[in-house]
């Protein structure tokens, strides 16, 4: 297969990302990899996406480093048309790019739909991806396996949800890596105004009910085609636990990852996602779940494999790579 990893900008990939495991893992497979930035497209005279590709080529004895590194020195950029790919998969975070290059946000999505159009396989699926990249995608699944919720930009809202369920967790709509998250005591705290001023900088605010159990960290599970990825015995999960008192568990906050067991509680959960997931064409997603609840649904760049595989010793973007190649062929 030609496979095109679409990242925020190919000279800012880290050879710890979820995105070097995937690109490896399919290029061991003697797949042809290439990586290419946002910014590296053209749509030209001739209806064709062309772009700036960097191409990722697998030697023997290579490890993430040494791969992503020859990735990413200039001689590998080349032109390619993104049109005889067989498949596009969309890993940039249009988060990463709000505040600096806000042009560059959608592009992910629009370019993904142009090429479906062109019968080339993107994952996950653009028009799903629109969706599921806010956070009130989380409200489309059982009620039941998550907390109670609320999208607003006006304090007296968040004031009066604040007063009818208790603790309260105030996070951007758009958000990701602990970015402008804050935990509310009660409708009386007296930061509330300033914080929710804060949040509202990124736009609508998410106000959550705080779930028991928050204060010891949440899950982290990795989702394929629905299903919560196996190997053997082994499921692709992790623990993350905050740093402190914050409340906040993401390891770019400083939260501290661990390993961690599966129960029938978090298959149960995942068992009640997989269908609308699957029929949104959320193909590789993680999860994030504090105790029966699910809290984050991440379907734009999920990362923190480097923690599973440190934990487990299994190369899950083997077991991803089979899953992509049965998606094209079919």
């Amino acid at each position: 297969m030609k496979i095109a990893f679409f990242v925020n900008d190919v000279a800012t990939e880290d050879s710890e990302f979820t995105t070097t495991r995937l690109a490896l893992a399919a290029a061991k497979r003697d797949h042809e990899v290439w990586y290419v930035g946002v910014g590296d497209v053209d749509y030209d005279p001739d209806e064709k996406l062309r772009a700036r590709g960097h191409r990722g080529d697998y030697k023997q004895g290579d490890d993430l480093k040494s791969f992503l590194e020859r990735t990413q020195d200039d001689e590998q950029q080349v032109p390619i048309v993104l049109d005889d790919f067989d498949a596009v998969w969309l890993r940039n975070d249009s988060i990463q790019d709000l505040q600096a290059r806000p042009w560059a946000t959608s592009m992910g999505v629009v370019f993904g739909q142009m090429l479906v159009d062109r019968e080339v396989t993107v994952v996950n699926d653009p028009v799903g991806l629109s969706r599921a990249g806010s956070k009130l995608y989380l409200q489309e699944f059982p009620p039941e396996i998550r907390p109670c919720s609320l999208v607003t930009r006006h304090l007296e809202e968040i004031r009066e949800f604040v007063a009818r369920v208790g603790r309260t967790i105030v996070k951007p709509l758009y958000g990701a890596q602990g970015r402008n998250v804050f935990l509310i005591e009660d409708e009386n705290d007296p930061n509330l105004k300033q914080i929710v001023a804060a949040v509202k900088e990124d736009g609508y605010i998410t106000a959550q009910e705080f779930v028991a159990g928050a204060e010891e960290g949440d899950l982290r599970l990795f989702l394929l085609e629905g299903e919560l990825m196996k190997v053997d015995k082994t499921y692709a999960a992790f623990k993350r636990v905050p740093r402190g008192t914050d409340v906040r568990a993401n390891i770019s906050t400083g939260g501290k990852p661990e390993e961690t067991q599966i129960s029938e509680k978090e298959l149960r959960i995942v068992e009640m996602m997989r269908d609308r997931l699957v029929k949104d064409g959320m193909f590789f997603v993680g999860i994030d779940v504090i105790g029966d609840k699910v809290v984050e649904i991440n379907a734009e760049s999920p990362g923190g494999m480097q923690s599973v595989e440190y934990f487990s010793g299994i190369d899950f973007g083997l077991k991803i790579c089979d899953g992509l190649e049965r998606r094209v062929s079919t």
